[in-house]
């Protein structure tokens, strides 16, 4: 109530000859931006090349025809003037128009008797003649959003996901049965596997952002998604203990957590599998579902770790199965129809902050429990274990 009071007199006191004082500098930085525009800084300079800079999306290839989605990342209009396909000059259609502004898409259109299993190699030239590439590694019919090909992208994430989670959630019932040391191992082992898994996703958001345009900063984004992730799930932890709950609630939010964190995890590897189908890499797909089976079923025994002292209904496990697996069906179909840089970079930043806090959240966890009787090694050798354990499941997918 004090503080509360305080602050409610400190907002009665602004005046607005203070509030002149906060706006005045960004006033006259505002004009001081606006005289640099304009003059240049003084320098009367024009630069010797121009500077273009346009980035191919997105390739989808439909019987007799190539459709290349592009993105303006340059800072002035481009004019697109001339295709080159494997050496030959092709006649193109673009829309919405032929001269793209600063961020916007367009589509060129070609028809083009493409054959399948072909590579092909397509130059843009723009009016300045300066070229843009995009390889087409083996020429394949691209998926589109039909109900069969949606229904086999759900049953891709259903197989990545759902079920390997599932299964591992089997191990409930015979881990109640373990000691406190094996309870306080198993959560090192939890926060090992998230370790890992904050790690992979962290890095495959710092590889995708390299093929974001530079105008939306990919490196930004992660930072951006990532940190902002973290505190609000933080944020949201610190709330749920300051209302008092039971401490069997508080892990039982965590479990959610860890399968909030699992599943946004889940939904980067989703992305990957689909986004390998869309361009036609059948094989890789498939290796990466095999091996994606195989390393989740793991995660399922890191959502069960906290709660393994009390006694969730099954409707909770089974939300918890849901929240962890889930967005691997979503990650296929996103990866498999619509794949997007940005939003593929941003998923995984956000996938990101939620393990790592949920780590944080776990060592807080394993602090309390350990408070009268420390074990040390113990949580040494979960950790580790947790990081090799996905690490070795990890060589069938690399």
């Amino acid at each position: 109530m004090e503080d509360q009071t305080v602050l409610q007199t400190k907002s009665k006191s602004l005046k607005p000859a203070t509030a002149l004082l906060v706006i005045l500098p960004l006033l006259v930085l505002g004009g001081v931006i606006a005289l640099f525009l304009r003059t240049g800084g003084g320098l009367r300079l024009s630069p010797p090349a121009p500077v273009e800079d346009l980035k191919v999306e997105r390739t989808i290839l439909k019987p007799g025809s190539i459709d290349l989605r592009v993105r303006n990342a340059g800072p002035q209009d481009v004019a697109i003037a001339q295709v080159v396909i494997n050496n030959a000059v092709w006649p193109f259609n673009i829309s919405p128009r032929v001269t793209i502004p600063r961020l916007s898409e367009a589509t060129v259109h070609l028809d083009y008797d493409w054959v399948q299993g072909e590579a092909y190699n397509v130059t843009l030239f723009t009016s300045n003649s300066l070229p843009f590439s995009a390889e087409i590694r083996v020429a394949f019919t691209t998926p589109q959003p039909t109900s069969r090909t949606f229904w086999s992208f759900t049953l891709i994430g259903l197989y990545v996901g759902v079920i390997p989670v599932y299964l591992g959630l089997f191990w409930f019932p015979a881990l109640r049965q373990l000691g406190r040391r094996w309870m306080v191992l198993l959560l090192g082992i939890t926060a090992g596997l998230l370790v890992f898994l904050g790690l992979d996703t962290l890095a495959e958001a710092l590889e995708k952002a390299k093929a974001v345009p530079s105008p939306l900063q990919g490196i930004g984004l992660v930072g951006i998604g990532a940190v902002a992730t973290f505190f609000l799930l933080d944020a949201i932890s610190r709330r749920q203990v300051s209302s008092g709950k039971s401490e069997a609630s508080q892990r039982l939010a965590l479990a959610y957590m860890i399968a909030t964190g699992i599943g946004l995890h889940n939904l980067g590897e989703g992305l990957a599998i689909g986004a390998a189908y869309n361009v036609g890499e059948i094989a890789l797909g498939a290796f990466l579902v095999v091996g994606f089976i195989i390393q989740n079923i793991t995660e399922g025994l890191g959502i069960i770790a906290p709660v393994l002292r009390d006694r969730p209904s099954l409707g909770s496990l089974a939300l918890m199965g849901l929240v962890g697996g889930g967005p691997a069906i979503a990650g296929a179909w996103i990866g498999g129809f619509a794949p997007n840089a940005a939003l593929a970079v941003l998923f995984l930043a956000v996938g990101t902050g939620a393990v790592f806090e949920v780590v944080y959240e776990i060592a807080k966890l394993i602090q309390k429990d350990t408070a009268r009787q420390p074990m040390p090694f113990t949580v040494f050798s979960g950790v580790v274990a947790g990081m090799l354990l996905l690490w070795v499941t990890g060589l069938l997918i690399k």
